[in-house]
């Protein structure tokens, strides 16, 4: 059996890493680059943070893919080179687990940037091509499984899921993003994508970024209710940012609330907790400490 499927299979609470631009730009990553341009421009910055999610506890740590379709990486220098980024960088992620037994690492796919047709220019045929380009390079360089995260639209994260799933029979994690409370920008419900998403096969179905650690249990709390006992994926920002005086967006949590927010999402039905936007490695920590001495 899969590594993933066998950790959730045996009930394990896993613990995921954090943010990554957010990090990254702390660490010296300038404005208008993508963090994707990194995986050939500067690998070790990245090993740098990955290995820093594998110290402070993370059981799974995602790959610098977020923006990795050809869709996203159109302005980028790599544009050209969208296999050989997503290749290495899971390589990259592969290199970071192997600092500690077991870690697991799951090839990240976001979204194109576009909305799909009528409601914009993507077309499903242009979606399948571009999310199978990408999962299949993933798959290529190692990934434990696939994360079709910050969804906002059922057609587009089916358009990844299916692309993925013609590539790989590895556990698929379909996570979307509430940024209307409970709700996406498309108005999508938590229990719509549970009942699409398990229905198709997903490993694990759930939520990242989004508002508040509040709405974030809610949202758990409404997937557990349309399917109890389904694992269920949680990564929240560390709250909502501000904005302090020199225009940088600032989160407040501190690793200890943070840690407290991952147990109450525990104890709503998440079986895979960590952090989005504003968390860094030692909220990470944080997380594993509350979840792991449970």
């Amino acid at each position: 059996m899969n590594k993933f499927l066998e950790r959730l299979e045996a009930g394990d609470v896993l613990v995921a890493d954090g943010a990554t631009g957010t990090n990254l730009q702390e660490m010296g990553l300038k404005a208008g680059i993508a963090p994707e341009d990194l995986v050939i421009d500067n690998p070790d910055l990245l090993l740098q943070l990955a290995k820093s999610f594998v110290t402070a506890g993370s059981d799974i740590i995602l790959t610098c893919t977020f923006g990795g379709t050809q869709l996203r990486m159109k302005e980028s220098k790599y544009v050209a080179r969208v296999a050989e980024v997503n290749l290495r960088a899971a390589e990259l992620a592969r290199k970071a687990a192997s600092a500690r037994e077991g870690v697991l690492v799951a090839g990240s796919i976001g979204p194109t940037g576009q909305l799909m047709k009528p409601m914009g220019p993507l077309t499903p045929e242009e979606a399948l091509r571009v999310f199978t380009e990408q999962a299949k390079a993933l798959v290529e360089g190692g990934v434990d499984l696939l994360v079709i995260e910050t969804m906002f639209a059922l057609e587009e994260a089916s358009a990844a899921y299916e692309a993925a799933r013609s590539v790989t029979d590895l556990p698929i994690v379909v996570s979307f993003s509430y940024d209307r409370g409970v709700r996406t920008m498309m108005g999508v419900k938590p229990a719509q994508v549970m009942n699409m998403f398990k229905a198709k096969g997903a490993a694990a179905v759930g939520a990242n970024c989004g508002t508040t650690l509040e709405n974030m249990e809610k949202i758990v709390q409404e997937y557990t209710a349309a399917a109890p006992g389904f694992p269920i994926w949680a990564k929240p920002n560390a709250g909502l940012p501000r904005m302090d005086a020199d225009n940088k967006a600032v989160y407040d949590l501190t690793p200890i609330q943070m840690g407290e927010a991952a147990l109450r999402n525990v104890a709503a039905g998440a079986r895979i907790v960590g952090g989005c936007c504003g968390s860094s490695p030692e909220h990470v920590a944080g997380i594993a400490r509350a979840v792991k001495s449970r």
